[in-house]
């Protein structure tokens, strides 16, 4: 029998990233920041809860679908979609959008071989005409006309 009773308490470690690297990073910071359980976040995005486990672990990662949800979730567009070259700029933008190669390629009126080639810089090597180069020029523009980053939130607040 115990001489006199003892009651510890203390917090969780929450375990919040200070500066997330990947996007389950940035959907487990906002998380906890918002006391959700993954329950409540895979609910929101409409996943199962083993996705979010999966994404958060980045023993996986979501796919483009639901990018935009995420996205919706966190109230900004993380920097992890790299925007140097053109085509890292196709590629962030079809992410952010949910759309596939062959609905990105469609947007732009190419054959998805061609936006392939595009999304890894290899526009050179392809043979168009000019009109073509000057309506992907406009379409591209129009496209990235209006950049989201993380510094600008999404949301109303």
């Amino acid at each position: 029998m115990p001489i006199c009773q003892i009651t510890l308490r203390a917090q969780k470690p929450s375990h919040i990233p200070q500066n997330p690297q990947s996007i389950g990073e940035h959907i487990r910071k906002r998380r906890l920041e918002q006391n959700l359980f993954q329950a409540d976040v895979a609910h929101i995005i409409g996943v199962e809860e083993t996705s979010i486990y999966n994404w958060e672990k980045n023993l996986s990662n979501p796919t483009i679908k639901y990018i935009p949800k995420i996205i919706e979730f966190l109230g900004y567009t993380p920097e992890i979609f790299p925007n140097k070259t053109l085509g890292q700029k196709l590629i962030s933008y079809r992410k952010i959008r949910g759309l596939s190669q062959k609905e990105m390629a469609l947007k732009l009126g190419v054959d998805p071989s061609t936006l392939g080639r595009m999304e890894k810089n290899l526009t050179k090597y392809l043979r168009v005409k000019k009109d073509q180069v000057f309506f992907w020029r406009k379409t591209l523009r129009d496209l990235f006309s209006k950049p989201q980053s993380s510094s600008t939130k999404t949301d109303d607040t």
